[in-house]
């Protein structure tokens, strides 16, 4: 508002610089781009974003398989957090050594951690596994993937009117040198002469 109000002030004022005039025409080119061009920024990269890791959703649900596995014995508990202080009971993770079948019908055995809090011989838990039996993390879900792409789009837009309001600063900080460099010009020129003027000196 403040772009336009100064647009119309200057518009017809004799007082009205040409730097002036340049200054309310960059704030409001860089007012409306904050206001449409950064939201619609965000919005394409949210939507590509989207689309990428609801692609990704797919292909892990795709090829990851949740399986049983089985308790073969019990090792040694390592803690999922090396910082004590902030470990809370839901951290307590067994570290076992398992057995189980993969998708493929292989054996597979391995080192596990189990959410079992006294695993015994022959419990059983749930486990990932990729299409050969090989352990992998659980696959995305889409209301995650999608909360990754808004917090995507926001940035975006943020970051391109952050981007916006710099590059406004920076032009109007030359603008402002040059004004003050044609000043000194100007100083120059008639500073020789100031308070003499009509003293027939």
């Amino acid at each position: 508002m403040r772009a336009i109000s100064g647009l119309w002030r200057w518009r017809h004022n004799p007082l009205c610089r040409r730097t002036d005039l340049s200054e309310a025409w960059v704030a409001l080119v860089s007012l409306v781009m904050v206001l449409v061009v950064a939201p619609l920024m965000g919005i394409v990269i949210g939507a590509v974003a989207e689309h990428m890791l609801q692609q990704t959703v797919r292909e892990q649900q795709y090829a990851r398989h949740q399986v049983a596995a089985t308790v073969v014995k019990k090792l040694n508990r390592v803690p999922l957090d090396p910082d004590p202080r902030s470990a809370t009971p839901r951290d307590a993770h067994s570290r076992v050594l398992a057995r189980w079948t993969a998708p493929d019908g292989t054996t597979q055995q391995g080192t596990v951690l189990s959410a079992l809090r006294s695993p015994q011989p022959g419990d059983r838990f749930t486990l990932w596994t990729d299409d050969h039996g090989r352990m992998t993390t659980a696959p995305l879900d889409g209301s995650t993937a999608t909360a990754h792409a808004v917090l995507t789009g926001i940035g975006t837009a943020a970051l391109t009117a952050a981007l916006v309001e710099g590059g406004r600063r920076l032009i109007v900080r030359r603008m402002l040198r040059a004004r003050y460099a044609r000043w000194d010009q100007a100083w120059d020129k008639t500073g020789p002469d100031w308070g003499r003027t009509g003293t027939g000196s």
